[in-house]
């Protein structure tokens, strides 16, 4: 069922190995398909399931064979995309993504060497420097590993390899200035965030298979027929975490002075730019309630702060995973205040001492401490907000 594939490739590996308990490593399991041609997720059922596999039957040679003493590991980018009644047999280690400081210092030490060495060039030839290798890093690749950086390097590696071939001795010094004529124009843009504080956006914390994110979450309404409109390529999960902010929100009217008309009458749509990138996950629900807040009330939201957490109809704030990946793209962000649910207080201890150091975290337990910390409110605002609804 898998382009090369062979028949009766477990049995012909452990006679290979020549015990009867070797460790066996299945690459990329959530690549998997199902289609025409077979489903190998039901092959592997009776292979990984400890109840079944020890009177494992090889289709091929249709001969019985105990692997209860095998060990399987396997490996997959999203365990999501594993088919559910497989995964449901195996016990998940979740192993996360380098941060940006991880990967300068796997860069400098061993994948800078490595390049230099196989392009035949010495380290008087070609030098790198941290601040290059942390723009190599945020400009030109998104992945949670080290696998695009690498290449980056060996295509700069390569580049000047081949000006010595060309009769040039003198020695180059990767820096900012200069970095482009190797790379080109740079993949992608850091973060940003609004340099002020609007009406409606809110910021918030992400995290995605390739680290964490600053998300900008932006709420507008029009006149019409009381409807919600979700836009932005969200999943299931952010879907509802909409809903349930909006659902919160109308519960609370009378304590946020929000005239009951301001429902009825409105058509409200919530949307999360780069509408191209899918987005899903259970961490979004106080910065959209905060925006929506923002936006029912007119006051605007502080730009130099970030969120992350769920809510409930009762306005409780649920912790989330995901927290060293968010903290260190707020620190990219050039974001001071993080707003977290006080249950993650104790992830802290994995975010690295030097952007910990330099972060203010403000740690809640219901929406109403979100509301407090984010929206920035004065008496001018606040009388606004009620003129404003009112005439609407």
């Amino acid at each position: 069922t898998y382009i090369g594939a062979l028949p009766g490739r477990i049995i012909q590996k452990i006679r290979q190995a020549g015990v009867n308990n070797p460790l066996f490593m299945l690459d990329e399991i959530d690549k998997i398909g199902q289609d025409f041609r077979g489903d190998p997720s039901s092959a592997l059922l009776e292979v990984l399931d400890p109840e079944q596999n020890f009177s494992f039957s090889d289709h091929y040679l249709e001969v019985g064979f105990d692997l209860s003493t095998v060990m399987f590991i396997t490996t997959a980018n999203q365990i999501f995309d594993i088919p559910p009644p497989l995964r449901d047999r195996m016990e998940i280690i979740t192993l996360s993504g380098y941060i940006t400081q991880e990967k300068v210092q796997i860069a400098k030490h061993f994948l800078v060497p490595k390049q230099i060495a196989e392009n035949g060039l010495t380290k008087e030839q070609l030098r790198f420097g941290n601040v290059v290798l942390q723009r190599i890093i945020d400009r030109y690749t998104r992945e949670a590993g080290v696998r695009k950086l690498e290449q980056n390097i060996a295509s700069v590696c390569r580049k000047v390899a081949r000006r010595v071939a060309s009769g040039e001795n003198q020695a180059v010094t990767i820096n900012a200035k200069n970095l482009k004529n190797y790379l080109g124009v740079q993949k992608f843009t850091s973060d940003l965030v609004s340099e002020r504080g609007e009406v409606g956006i809110a910021n918030g914390l992400a995290w995605t298979p390739v680290g964490g994110d600053v998300l900008m979450i932006e709420s507008t309404w029009m006149p019409g027929g009381k409807s919600l409109k979700i836009t932005g390529q969200l999943g299931s999960v952010m879907q509802e975490s909409a809903e349930i902010a909006l659902s919160f929100l109308r519960a609370n009217a009378v304590r946020y002075n929000i005239p009951d008309g301001a429902f009825r009458k409105h058509d409200i749509h919530i949307h999360v730019p780069e509408g191209a990138t899918p987005k899903d996950g259970p961490s979004a629900g106080i910065t959209m309630a905060t925006s929506l807040a923002s936006l029912f009330q007119n006051i605007p939201v502080r730009s130099d702060i970030a969120m992350t957490g769920e809510i409930t109809l009762r306005g409780r704030v649920l912790p989330v995973g995901g927290i060293r990946e968010k903290v260190v793209a707020g620190s990219r962000a050039h974001l001071k205040t993080l707003i977290m649910p006080s249950g993650n207080k104790k992830d802290l201890e994995d975010v690295p001492d030097n952007i910990r150091s330099k972060m203010k975290f403000i740690f809640v337990d219901c929406i109403e401490q979100v509301l407090d910390a984010a929206l920035i409110r004065s008496q001018k605002t606040q009388k606004s907000a009620v003129e404003r609804l009112l005439e609407v």
